[in-house]
């Protein structure tokens, strides 16, 4: 019987995640494809550029201000690097202040995101909503915290898309007993999109743990990671001129990758100007066509969960566990903002 290319992809990616050690250490960049290199120049490694964080997320490059901001939400705090001026609080508290740590786990901003005016948006994972915060005043609107009159779980990932609205995940993980927690309201677990007008679509009700979200280059596929231990992937949708979804499939199934011993879930992810997905799968961060083609990956034996193109294209930032990573980027590969 000839295999099928999904089931010989499926192997060959459970022998990419399968860890070289146990224990973190310092970041590395395999080379799984030799299309990596219009990307990454050979021999460029990831560096360190912050530490001593809770868990890092969120990553979003600031390009007015030329820096860095990241989340840690069980800190509740969001954090900015600089080069040349290292690490400094931006927001304490990023999401919701006086949460009882009895039954919140992530009082925090998770997710980030900047608006076409370069304002702040937030997944507030303590705050139950997305939030729009001016950056000079540090002001802050509440866009959505309710759908059919039902306050969110605990907003985790985002992506604006050009006419201003905004894809969004909502999964339990900022309650202390998820699925079970006296303060769900919501019957499902969502990807939402809030229209440039503010009413709320409920897209898709029907996964179990959606996490990193992501429109292709031009809008008309849209990515959604499922963190969920018993059926970790990547799900793609084709999207429409009004924003619906339909053709749901699988893109990725990261089952055996999970089961070679790499460390995390599918969490977060971005889609660069050509089409090229970074995302987070078990074992790293992974750099992947289209069509799921393994190029790269980027590991420490430690979850990677979330990923930012910044410096005018020119570098990845990732949140890396208690770090924040960059590697360089190839200069004219149209890489991201």
């Amino acid at each position: 019987m000839i295999a099928s290319r999904r089931s010989v992809l499926a192997a060959g990616l459970a022998l990419i995640a399968a860890p070289a050690v146990a224990a973190e250490t310092m970041p590395r960049l395999r080379r799984l494809s030799p299309g990596l290199d219009r990307m990454i120049a050979p021999g460029t490694e990831p560096d360190v550029i912050a530490t001593g964080i809770r868990w890092a997320e969120g990553p979003v490059w600031v390009p007015r201000g030329g820096y860095l901001l990241f989340a840690d939400p069980p800190a509740n705090i969001v954090r900015r690097w600089q080069r040349g001026r290292g690490v400094s609080v931006v927001l304490d508290p990023s999401g919701a202040a006086g949460t009882d740590p009895a039954l919140v786990r992530e009082p925090g901003a998770n997710g980030l995101a900047l608006d076409a005016s370069g304002a702040l948006l937030i997944a507030n994972s303590g705050g139950r909503s997305i939030d729009r915060v001016e950056l000079a005043t540090g002001r802050r609107t509440v866009l959505a915290d309710r759908y059919a009159g039902k306050r969110f779980n605990s907003p985790n990932d985002l992506h604006v898309a050009r006419d201003g609205a905004i894809w969004f995940t909502d999964p339990p993980y900022g309650f202390r007993d998820g699925d079970k927690s006296s303060l769900k309201e919501q019957a499902v677990n969502g990807v939402y999109r809030r229209r440039p007008d503010g009413r709320v679509d409920l897209i898709d009700g029907s996964l179990t743990r959606p996490n990193g979200i992501a429109l292709s280059p031009d809008e008309r596929r849209l990515y959604v990671s499922v963190s969920d231990e018993a059926a970790p992937r990547i799900m793609v949708y084709d999207v429409d001129a009004r924003g619906r979804v339909a053709n749901r499939r699988t893109l990725l199934d990261a089952r055996a990758m999970l089961a070679a011993g790499g460390a995390g879930l599918p969490d977060g992810m971005k889609v660069a100007r050509d089409g090229t997905l970074v995302c987070s799968v078990p074992g790293g961060m992974m750099l992947m066509t289209p069509e799921a083609e393994p190029l790269g990956l980027i590991e420490q034996g430690a979850p990677i969960a979330n990923c930012a193109f910044g410096e005018a294209g020119r570098a990845l930032f990732l949140a890396a566990n208690d770090r924040i990573l960059r590697i360089a980027l190839r200069p004219g590969w149209q890489g991201g903002r």
